[in-house]
């Protein structure tokens, strides 16, 4: 990136943290999106300095908008939409809809995300092959990773506020959930 750097972010979705770099010419208009070190759209030499770029992000091509507003002469904001919601709002509902783990299993990190709403999981940007199951106090998720046996047991709290908990055990042994 050059010295047109205008704003960069970290969104967190389920296949891994993107970094979205943008660069913006307030001279010349131009504007460049690169989305985890790779250039995903140049536009040069445009007349009208605000605007919106919209492009896709990770495996699931998820939409994401760059709003270019001025704000007095030539001072400009940048604010960043993720399907839609500006990027705090995608946070804190996917806090909500996703659960996250972060372990080292035979010296490589592996991040693992539960998507609560379809129960597909996620480990280093692959969709996970499962077998879920119903057992007396919930249902269990069962995976291999690296030749570990995982599980994720999804049991209600008994609160209606804090609803269902997931827990991924991984050969025995709880992994403690991160947020992100």
């Amino acid at each position: 990136m050059a010295a047109d750097l205008a704003a960069v972010w970290e969104v967190a979705l389920s296949d891994r943290v993107h970094t979205i770099e943008f660069e913006h010419g307030t001279t010349t208009g131009k504007r460049v999106i690169c989305v985890d070190g790779k250039e995903i759209l140049r536009r040069d030499w445009m007349f009208k300095l605000v605007g919106k770029e919209t492009f896709t992000v990770g495996k699931a091509d998820t939409k994401a908008t760059i709003n270019i507003d001025a704000v007095s002469g030539f001072a400009y904001e940048y604010t960043l939409e993720i399907n839609g919601k500006s990027l705090k709002k995608y946070l804190e509902n996917r806090n909500k809809t996703t659960s996250t783990w972060l372990l080292n299993l035979e010296g490589s990190d592996c991040r693992v995300v539960l998507e609560k709403d379809t129960m597909d999981v996620w480990c280093n940007g692959q969709n996970i092959e499962t077998a879920g199951e119903f057992v007396d106090d919930g249902t269990e998720t069962h995976f291999t990773l690296s030749g570990h046996l995982c599980c994720i047991k999804a049991v209600s709290s008994g609160t209606r506020r804090d609803g269902i908990i997931h827990t991924l055990i991984v050969d025995g042994t709880e992994v403690p959930e991160c947020t992100e």
